[in-house]
């Protein structure tokens, strides 16, 4: 193997472990994207969202073509104890100095309609939207061998 070719799979493997900032202020560490299996119609983005801003800040939106539609989206307890879907219109609250987890049963980027089977290995490409450090584009890979509660804050 040439030592430009060491040098591109070097780089590329840096550009997936960095994690990506908005202006200094928002960072996003540990992205992962995942589906139920092959034939799914809806998948989910997580990962830890950083605000190293003076002010607090609020996820308002994700994009992505990877589905029809891409919404904020909690898990929440029914009366009866069921655990229910929901869209947060609002969004997500990330405080200054501090940060916020979306995980599985949580908080967590919703994908419905996808356009195309999410395979292990592959890259989900999604805006994040913050109402003051504005758009930040992450490129997520899709990890379908990830356990839950696995990741770098959750061992």
């Amino acid at each position: 193997m040439s030592l430009k070719s060491i040098a591109a799979i070097a780089a590329a493997t840096l550009t997936f472990a960095l994690p990506a900032f908005a202006d200094g202020m928002i960072m996003v560490d540990d992205p992962y994207a995942r589906t139920a299996g092959k034939s799914a119609k809806t998948g989910a983005a997580f990962m830890t969202l950083m605000n190293h801003g003076a002010e607090d800040d609020q996820l308002i939106e994700a994009r992505s073509d990877v589905a029809k539609r891409v919404e904020l989206h909690t898990h929440k307890e029914t009366a009866d104890g069921v655990m229910q879907m929901m869209h947060v219109e609002e969004g997500f609250a990330i405080p200054a100095g501090g940060s916020h987890m979306l995980m599985r049963g949580g908080d967590h980027v919703m994908f419905m309609g996808l356009t195309r089977a999410l395979e292990h290995g592959d890259t989900v490409n999604v805006t994040l939207v913050f109402e003051k450090a504005g758009e930040v584009e992450v490129s997520i890979p899709v990890d379908l061998e990830r356990k839950p509660m696995h990741g770098k804050m959750n061992h």
